[in-house]
C-alpha cells in the first residue's frame, strides 16, 4: 500500500510517518516504478508500536531499541530466532521495555486522575458563583441556553 493508506491506517501523518524512515524506524517494503513508498502488513504493524510508544515518553533511540530486540526474538534479523544466552538477554530487554511502559501507564493515569479532579474543582467553583451572579446582576447563566429562569431570577 502506498503512505497515504498507511498514513490513514495509523492515524500518523504523512511527515511524521517519513521522519520515522528518516530516524530508521521504519523502512518501506518496496518502492513503485515511479518512486512511491510501498508498505507491507507488517510495515504498518512496526508503525503501530511507534505510535504506542509515543505517547509513553520512549525517546527515538529507545524505540530504534525495541524493534531490534522485537525484528531478532522474531527471526527478522537475517541470522533466523535466536537461542541459548542471546535469546535470554533479548527477553530481559523485552521485559525492561514492558516494565517502562507499565511504569508510564501508571504514571499517565496518575496525571490524568488530577487533571479530573481540577476540571472538577473548577466546575464547583462555577456552580457556586452562578448564583451569587445571578442574585446580583438578575440574570443566570442559563438564559443564554433557553431563557429566563424566572425562579432563579432576582427581581430588578
Amino acid at each position: 500500500m502506498q503512505i497515504g493508506e498507511v498514513a490513514a491506517r495509523t492515524e500518523l501523518s504523512l511527515r511524521t510517518i517519513r521522519h520515522y524512515e528518516e530516524a530508521g524506524l521504519v523502512v518501506p517494503s518496496a518502492r513503485s516504478q515511479g518512486g512511491f513508498r510501498l508498505y507491507t502488513e507488517a510495515d504498518v504493524d512496526r508503525l503501530m508500536v511507534i505510535r504506542r510508544m509515543k505517547p509513553l515518553g520512549f525517546t527515538l533511540d529507545r524505540m530504534r531499541d525495541l524493534l531490534s530486540v522485537t525484528d531478532r526474538l522474531d527471526g527478522h534479523a537475517g541470522t533466523g530466532p535466536p537461542e541459548g544466552d542471546e535469546r535470554g538477554e533479548l527477553l530481559e530487554s523485552l521485559r525492561g521495555f514492558e516494565e517502562a511502559a507499565r511504569r508510564r501507564t501508571a504514571d499517565l493515569r496518575t496525571q490524568l486522575a488530577r487533571a479530573e479532579e481540577f476540571a472538577a474543582a473548577l466546575r464547583e467553583r462555577i456552580e457556586r458563583i452562578e448564583p451569587v451572579e445571578s442574585d446580583r446582576t438578575g440574570r443566570t447563566g442559563e438564559e443564554s441556553e433557553g431563557g429566563p429562569h424566572p425562579e432563579r431570577t432576582a427581581p430588578v
